[in-house]
């Protein structure tokens, strides 16, 4: 008698906006245990500030202007909580993916559309990884781990790349916290500012000639480890900031 096929697992549900919000409240406060009065002592700032805007602009003529400067004032205090929350707990995110193996993962979940993301195209034992991040400027190959196993690493994938995409820039990254490494936290924003190179139609052709070099890799498992889910809910607070 065959064997019924074992059913799969059901996905997670997704999490709602408000969700996200406290799920990447609660991590953060557990490396910035002051992030809530930093929030509350801002959003207070803000509300004295436009208040005082409000009532100047609008608040002394009416009844209805002084309902406006309330509403304003309000809108002005929930964004100043907004802003510093957002600020805070990137930094807490950060520093608690700070030298786990894949975290330069989840910084690059951050980039918008137009940037194509592959995560960790090759990886040692170590656990020495290369992602690859294909955008405007060309082929980015970012690497993490120890400087001297991802020199060796990262020329292999260079040369891999150069056979196949001619003619096409390809860059190195290294993340970490030397003098010649990009900072975690500064890793999407910086890949976003690089240069422009490629024009859209090219990123396509790109995108189809390296079809050939991942279809003879092997598949390569990201390592374990505590990358935080809740990247996916700072992504459109952090976008842009």
């Amino acid at each position: 008698m065959a064997k019924s096929p074992t059913p799969k697992p059901a996905a997670p549900p997704a999490l709602s906006r408000r969700q996200q919000f406290v799920q990447t409240y609660q991590m953060a406060k557990k490396s910035d245990p002051a992030i809530g009065r930093w929030i509350a002592l801002f959003a207070l700032g803000g509300f004295v500030v436009g208040f005082g805007i409000f009532w100047l602009a609008v608040g002394r003529t009416s009844m209805l202007g002084i309902i406006l400067t309330v509403i304003g004032a309000l809108m002005v205090a929930v964004l100043s909580g907004l802003i510093v929350f957002s600020r805070r707990a990137q930094r807490a995110v950060y520093g608690q993916m700070e030298g786990q193996a894949g975290a330069a993962a989840g910084a690059l979940g951050l980039l918008k559309r137009g940037w194509h993301v592959d995560n960790a195209i090759a990886f040692t034992k170590q656990q020495d990884i290369v992602h690859r991040v294909i955008g405007p400027p060309g082929i980015i190959l970012v690497g993490e781990g120890h400087q001297t196993r991802l020199k060796t690493l990262m020329t292999a994938e260079r040369r891999r790349h150069e056979r196949v995409a001619v003619d096409t820039p390809v860059h190195e990254i290294l993340v970490g916290k030397e003098p010649d490494q990009v900072p975690l936290a500064k890793l999407a924003r910086h890949i976003q500012k690089m240069k422009r190179q490629v024009q859209p139609a090219e990123i396509t052709d790109i995108l189809a000639r390296l079809k050939a070099i991942d279809a003879s890799r092997p598949v390569v498992p990201m390592p374990k480890g505590p990358v935080p889910t809740s990247m996916k809910g700072m992504r459109g607070q952090l976008r842009g900031r």
